[in-house]
Order: structure tokens, then sequence, then C-alpha cells
């Protein structure tokens, strides 16, 4: 194992969410951590070094086409997640991922099950889905303002006892459905703190390009801080399971938090370590006589195969250094 990937399962570790532990989001997770290996001035490379190794990883998924990869990732208003994605994918090939953003639900999304609309999104085999706010909204701002439960047209016994402990239920139990079917679960809880969020806030209002990215809805929803930070830590206590843990990863300095989140997804593909298919023997032999009559065409004077010729004068240097 690579002192890179070494580092990457380290990460991994360090952010997950044990199965069945009790979470305080205040007393057990620093949203200022950073590791001491990783300093700022080294973040723009490691990002990179990450990038292509998970962009590696992507390409034998794609062609594996047996798994796929769904992302969700939660996070309060600034806390990071439109640039997380833009960096840590930045390298991958975009055919192979699909991002989906979940807004207020439309009218045909409410009269069906609270879990319907996502599952219309979720990736094929050989893909990563990246859900940009996900069907745990279900139990955080839906808990947070219950009058979005009065929309969703429930029978009146399904809200009555405890709803959430049920959407937890029903949450763990699809995740679960999903993983033994082939669809690896990757959940980032992007965690920011009260006055890194107020910063943003004012970074948004202060620079003219960025006021766009501002809502008003936004500052109303912080006045909701201690409410969100409970349904976190009662969604990360009961949804992060030994099949579909959560990871909460530190977001205040958004350099060493795009590097943690791309650590965790790596890691994911590790763990499934997909392979470029095999090819068998009759396929061996048919793609060189494909070769030998492509060769046969090369114009006078080109080479047969500049592709080989320019591998090996790629391997010669190598081999005289060794």
């Amino acid at each position: 194992m690579t002192k890179q990937e070494k580092r990457i399962r380290k990460y991994a570790e360090l952010f997950r969410v044990k199965p069945g532990a009790k979470v305080t989001l205040a007393d057990d997770f620093d949203p200022g951590f950073t590791a001491d290996e990783v300093r700022k001035k080294d973040a723009q490379p490691t990002l990179r070094r990450g990038v292509a190794l998970l962009a590696d990883y992507q390409a034998r998924l794609a062609a594996q086409d047996t798994y796929g990869v769904l992302v969700c990732i939660q996070a309060l208003d600034a806390g990071g997640k439109d640039g997380t994605i833009r960096h840590v994918m930045s390298g991958v090939n975009p055919q192979g991922v699909k991002v989906h953003s979940f807004k207020v639900p439309s009218a045909e999304e409410l009269n069906h099950d609270f879990l319907w609309r996502y599952a219309q999104r979720l990736p094929g085999r050989g893909e990563i889905g990246i859900f940009n706010r996900s069907y745990y909204e279900e139990v955080l701002v839906v808990r947070v303002h219950p009058d979005n439960l009065d929309r969703q047209k429930l029978p009146p016994r399904s809200k009555r006892g405890d709803v959430w402990e049920r959407r937890y239920r029903e949450i763990n139990d699809w995740e679960r459905y999903l993983t033994e079917n082939g669809f690896r679960i990757v959940k980032l809880f992007l965690n920011l703190s009260k006055e890194e969020q107020r910063t943003r806030f004012l970074r948004r209002i202060d620079l003219p390009d960025h006021n766009w990215k501002f809502s008003t809805a936004d500052v109303a929803e912080r006045a909701h801080w201690d409410e969100y930070q409970h349904a976190f830590s009662e969604a990360l206590s009961h949804t992060s399971t030994e099949w579909a843990p959560w990871y909460v990863i530190p977001a205040d300095r958004k350099w060493f938090g795009r590097i943690a989140a791309g650590a965790v997804l790596t890691h994911a593909l590790m763990q499934i370590d997909p392979q470029f298919p095999q090819v068998t023997d009759e396929r061996r032999d048919e793609l060189q006589r494909i070769k030998a009559t492509l060769e046969a065409e090369a114009p006078k004077g080109a080479a047969p195969d500049p592709f080989e010729e320019e591998q090996q004068e790629r391997a010669e240097p190598v081999a005289a250094e060794q």
C-alpha cells in the first residue's frame, strides 16, 4: 500500500461515524480540524494526486460495469457542497458522473412516498451519482419544519408515534437493499461552525460577484441552528450503519474539507476495487488479427503501429535508469 493510500484509509477511519454511536456534533466533531501531515500550501498538489487516483478508479468502475456508487452530501447553508463537488470531481470523466440537486418537492413528487423522487435519480452500474442534498432532508429540514410533513399527504396512522424513528429505519432498510444489490453509498456531512457560516454569508454580501449565492432564506434558516444541530446529530446516530456509514467532514477550512471528502470517496472505490475486464484468449487472438489488418493498411513511410513505437520509446529511458 502506498503512502497516499495509507493516508486515504486513515482519513476514512478518522471521519467515520461508528455505527451505533450516539453523536452530539458540538462535542464529537471539530469543524476546524486539519490533519498535521497536510498544510494549506500543499493542498492543491495533494488534491490533484487524489483526483488522479479517483479518476483511475472511476474508469475501472465504468469498465467493470458491476457496481455503482451513490454519494450523499449534506450540509447547512454555505457548507461548501457545490465547491466540494466541483473540486473533488474535477478530473473524472463527466460521462460517468451525474449530479442531482433536490429542491422543494413538486406536486407529482408529493403524490408518492418520501423516497420516490430520490429513487428516480439513482446511478446505474458503472456510474457515480451525487445527491447535492439527499433523502436525508426528509429527517432534517422536514423535522425542523414539520409543516412540510403535512404537505406529504400521509394517512393519519403514518403520522402517529415516532415518525423520525420510523423514517430512520426505512432509510436504513433502503440503503441496505441498495448495497446488497451492488450500489455503494458514501454519505458525507460537511460540518460547518456557526461562526464560519456567518463569515461566509458576509462574504457573499460583500463581494458583488457572490451576491447571487446569498438568499434571505439562508438567514432565516440560521435562526434554527440549534434545531438543525440536533436533527443532524440524531440522523448521524440512527443511520450510520455498517453497510452505509456516515463521514463527518470538517468544513471550516475549505482546502482541507475537499481533501478529506475526496479521500473518503476514493477509499470507498478502493474497497470495491473494480478491475478492467479480462480479455479471453479467443478475443486476444481476434484483436491480433485485426491489428495485423490495420498495420497492413499503413501508408508508405508510416509506422505500422505508431502507438506501439511510442510506447517502446517511453520504455527505453526507464529501462536505462534501472
